[in-house]
């Protein structure tokens, strides 16, 4: 099964949950954590690469925390799994560290599926996760039966 990393899927999660609200809104990490029922260490972490990466701004100080650097409509999801995971290659020819890959008659085959793939990640945007019916909702917020 292919699959994101946790890191990757909880730094979307909070990403949608910055991106449901006012841009210029400030969290910190504890009600991101809270919010979004992850353990605030790993919210932490994830806060900081995304900072590190430009995908937020980060304020210190009594009323400091974390707002988007970026709006929602130009952030990509390829965007974000690059900057937590690395780029994307579903087989090891895909990342160029296959040592049979010059030999390897389905070498061009994966590397057209992996354009296809990132290719099609490119084509959603943050502002896309966020107009779902099941975008983020806060745990103060009942959600509505389906």
């Amino acid at each position: 099964m292919l699959r994101m990393s946790r890191l990757t899927d909880y730094g979307l999660v909070l990403l949608t949950h910055l991106a449901s609200t006012p841009i210029e809104q400030v969290h910190n990490a504890r009600e991101l954590a809270e919010s979004a029922h992850l353990p605030l260490p790993m919210v932490s972490k994830i806060l900081k690469v995304l900072t590190r990466e430009g995908f937020l701004v980060s304020q210190r100080g009594a009323k400091g925390g974390y707002s988007l650097a970026r709006r929602p409509e130009d952030v990509t999801v390829v965007a974000v799994i690059d900057a937590l995971e690395g780029p994307i290659a579903l087989t090891e020819c895909g990342a160029g560290s296959c040592e049979r890959e010059s030999n390897c008659v389905v070498r061009a085959p994966w590397q057209r599926i992996n354009r296809v793939v990132r290719q099609s990640l490119e084509d959603v945007r943050l502002a896309d996760l966020i107009t779902s019916p099941f975008a983020f909702q806060s745990s103060q917020e009942p959600r509505n039966a389906q």
